[in-house]
């Protein structure tokens, strides 16, 4: 019986969020996937930084120079991830389609 009603709770939850999410427009989720580019991009740009920093540790550089990279790789997450949220916060204030 407790199984039965952690499926059932878990099945409510899953369509109630599909639901939501078919309120969604295309503009909005056209919005959201820039969003996630945007996230994706720095992502790979501070993952770049990341390497260089092991290439500098690796090659004998001083720790404080490798940690410098490491930093700014973090300033890049940091900044992407800031402007990917603002992204999506301004997507979730769209007008969303309206269902009767």
């Amino acid at each position: 019986m407790k199984n039965f009603l952690k499926g059932v709770l878990l099945a409510s939850t899953a369509v109630m969020a599909l639901g939501l999410s078919g309120c969604d427009t295309k503009k909005e989720n056209a919005a959201e996937a820039d969003a996630q580019a945007v996230r994706a991009s720095g992502e790979a740009q501070a993952e770049g930084i990341d390497a260089q920093a092991e290439h500098a540790r690796a090659s004998g550089s001083p720790e404080a120079s490798a940690d410098a990279i490491e930093n700014k790789a973090d300033a890049v997450r940091r900044k992407t991830d800031d402007k990917a949220d603002k992204m999506e916060k301004t997507a979730d204030k769209m007008p969303k389609k309206k269902i009767y």
